[in-house]
């Protein structure tokens, strides 16, 4: 099975266990704070997954790390994967929770790429715009790209709204190209 898939089982059993002890946002939280810290140490990414070093090595290290600083659950679930030899996919599974609880809170992050930062009111209303169209709770990233000249890329997902004079002008481009190769 691949790796993917079990990180995504695990996942969804911890926020159904999550769910059930209603304490979601909690453990949404420690989660947050395991994968910020994964991410920021490849070195930890690799004892973990290291087929070479003892299970009862990993467990000590995630509890001299996150013991006291996480939710009891998520140790005992730490614990349990790392005893059935899968300590390292611990960073995708934390990964794919954070990935799924969004889904389950109907929360989706998007991107507007724009020639200028926007402002907060701009960005609010576009964040409102997306929201009401795709019926979720839309997070909204500004990033700057002076390439775009002018206008805005937004990205949603898999989609992608560009109304940036760059891309207007590669459309442009594009049919002129055309035109002339015809």
């Amino acid at each position: 099975m691949s790796e993917f898939k079990v990180a995504s089982r695990y996942a969804k059993s911890l926020i159904d266990l999550a769910e059930e002890q209603g304490n979601l946002e909690t453990v949404k939280q420690d989660m947050e704070q395991f994968v910020a810290v994964l991410r920021a140490n490849k070195e930890l990414q690799a004892v973990l997954k290291n087929p070479i070093m003892k299970q009862e090595k990993k467990s000590s290290i995630l509890d001299a790390l996150f013991e006291k600083k996480i939710h009891p659950s998520i140790t005992a679930f730490f614990h349990i994967m790392v005893r059935k030899g899968r300590a390292g996919i611990l960073y995708p599974t934390a990964k794919e929770f954070l990935r799924e609880y969004n889904e389950v809170k109907g929360i989706v992050y998007a991107t507007v790429v724009s020639a200028v930062a926007l402002s907060a009111e701009n960005l609010e209303a576009l964040r409102n715009v997306i929201a009401s169209e795709i019926n979720a709770e839309v997070v909204l990233k500004n990033r700057v790209d002076s390439s775009l000249i002018g206008g805005f890329v937004v990205n949603v997902g898999d989609k992608q709204i560009d109304a940036s004079i760059a891309g207007k002008l590669r459309k442009l481009e594009r049919h002129f190209g055309m035109q002339a190769v015809n």
